[in-house]
């Protein structure tokens, strides 16, 4: 066997290009994927009790402090579960807590009911911003 044609490079090229093209797009499916049914869950209600949260929260809050933190992010969830997309957050407008929906919005009034009386402050802010628009939320809750 000799030196293959120039052709023969070629199409051996466009079928290597062809075969990495088709695994990303793959790759990018299934990603999509996982993101629609991690929106899809985290649109419905949690099911979790006030003593539920109250515990988790407890825990979340003293593995903080030990590690000598004032705050701590709560929850991350795509922009897509505010009904702007995030730009009351990003804006600061008064009434942004309205534009939640899903397992935001519970958390939001479960921290108004139950952490709010006990001092706890909440921090709802735009976290990442892809091709310069807003993207993830981050919810920190505070203590000082």
């Amino acid at each position: 066997m000799g030196l293959p044609t120039a052709q023969e490079v070629m199409e051996k090229l466009a079928l290597a290009e062809a075969e990495k093209a088709s695994i990303a797009a793959r790759k990018h499916a299934a990603a999509e994927a996982e993101k629609k049914a991690l929106i899809d869950k985290i649109s419905k209600p949690s099911g979790v009790s006030d003593d539920e949260a109250l515990k988790r929260v407890a825990a979340i809050v003293e593995r903080a402090i030990a590690n000598g933190l004032t705050e701590v992010q709560v929850y991350r969830f795509p922009n897509t579960l505010c009904t702007d997309l995030g730009r009351a957050i990003n804006q600061g407008e008064p009434g942004w807590e309205t534009t939640l929906t899903g397992l935001p919005k519970e958390m939001y009034e479960f921290w108004d009911r139950q952490l709010r009386p006990l001092g706890y402050k909440l921090r709802v802010q735009i976290i990442d911003f892809p091709g310069g628009m807003p993207g993830d939320v981050g919810i920190t809750l505070k203590w000082a």
